[in-house]
């Protein structure tokens, strides 16, 4: 589809990201089993619920705008999550492991801070303020994932150390 004006431009970024975390709950259980530190894990499981908010606050999103909430297939999320199930398939459980599957989420939430950074500015230029709000939030939601990525791979690369 092209895109004529700017409120398309929003709903399409917001249709891709929309599948891009419909596509995430269903790595981060396969993420949090194959993790080998128990902080890891839990990291993802807790994630996991935070990802099920942020489908619940887009589908919002959508009604605020009066589009139905769905999505269009994501090809760099697809990417991201099929590196992370290689690396899943490639080695046994080990810290080494869980470093290459750190590294593999934190590029997935660097592409999810980009996005919702995109669509936040968008909804702020187009006035949309209660919608640019509602994704702020998520947006400070993947930045405080991503810290919790970074301290998880000191620890962990320090076990990988040993191994």
């Amino acid at each position: 589809m092209s895109t004529e004006s700017l409120k398309e431009l929003l709903i399409e970024e917001l249709k891709d990201i929309y599948d891009a975390e419909k596509q995430l709950l269903k790595a981060l259980p396969k993420m949090a089993k194959a993790a080998f530190d128990e902080e890891l894990k839990a990291g993802f499981n807790s994630h996991l619920e935070e990802t099920k908010e942020h489908v619940s606050r887009l589908e919002r999103v959508f009604k605020l705008l009066d589009e139905p909430a769905k999505g269009k297939v994501c090809p760099a999320m697809k990417g991201l999550i099929e590196e992370c199930s290689e690396i899943l398939e490639e080695r046994d459980a080990s810290s080494v492991r869980d470093a290459q599957i750190i590294g593999s989420a934190q590029r997935i939430e660097h592409y999810e801070i980009a996005a919702y950074g995109t669509v936040r500015t968008l909804a702020e230029t187009l006035g949309e303020d209660e919608v640019a709000e509602i994704l702020q939030t998520t947006l400070d939601e993947e930045g405080e994932q991503d810290k919790k990525l970074t301290a998880a791979a000191a620890t962990v690369n320090e076990a990988a150390l040993t191994e």
